[in-house]
């Protein structure tokens, strides 16, 4: 499923125009891509885009299927972006570029706030910033040498909370 982000307008000083397009290619299997070209037609700048966007492929672990596994913070210049995990049936709260992002990556249920710049590439690829952070329990879990059922049980817990030595 390919996804054009943004097309701008961009001229040069002899007065040929150029188009800057932004991809995003996602298979809706937690795998996703991004590329940004620049090329006097759209036409010619798709296709490009979408090869260099199947090169840069990430996988996402997502909980359930739907959404993250905890909240995280992406940067990229002066763009900031937070993404927060959703209960089920929340929807994608997003703006206009990270929006395009999780429908195609296939995710269902996040909340997420741009904050800092608002041009459409410096988002996408603070976005794409904070997906590279995600980490699924079985990955804290293997790099802490512990089971998976006992990291869950610290988190319902209280992070490890321990009681006040008197």
């Amino acid at each position: 499923m390919k996804l054009m982000v943004s097309v701008k307008r961009s001229s040069k000083s002899n007065g040929s125009s150029r188009k800057k397009t932004s991809a995003a290619l996602g298979l809706g299997r937690r795998n996703e891509g991004y590329a940004a070209s620049l090329e006097l037609r759209k036409l010619y700048s798709v296709v490009p885009d979408a090869h260099a966007a199947k090169r840069s492929l990430l996988r996402v672990p997502l909980r359930e299927g739907r959404t993250l596994h905890h909240d995280v913070l992406g940067r990229h210049g002066a763009g900031k972006v937070f993404l927060r995990a959703a209960p089920a049936g929340t929807g994608i709260i997003a703006g206009g570029p990270m929006r395009a992002v999780f429908e195609t990556l296939g995710m269902q249920d996040v909340v997420a706030k741009s904050i800092g710049s608002s041009n459409p590439y410096n988002m996408v690829r603070a976005t794409f910033d904070a997906l590279k952070r995600q980490d699924s329990p079985r990955s804290v879990a293997a790099r802490r040498n512990l089971k998976v059922s006992t990291l869950q049980a610290r988190r319902r817990e209280g992070d490890g909370e321990q009681p006040a030595a008197d």
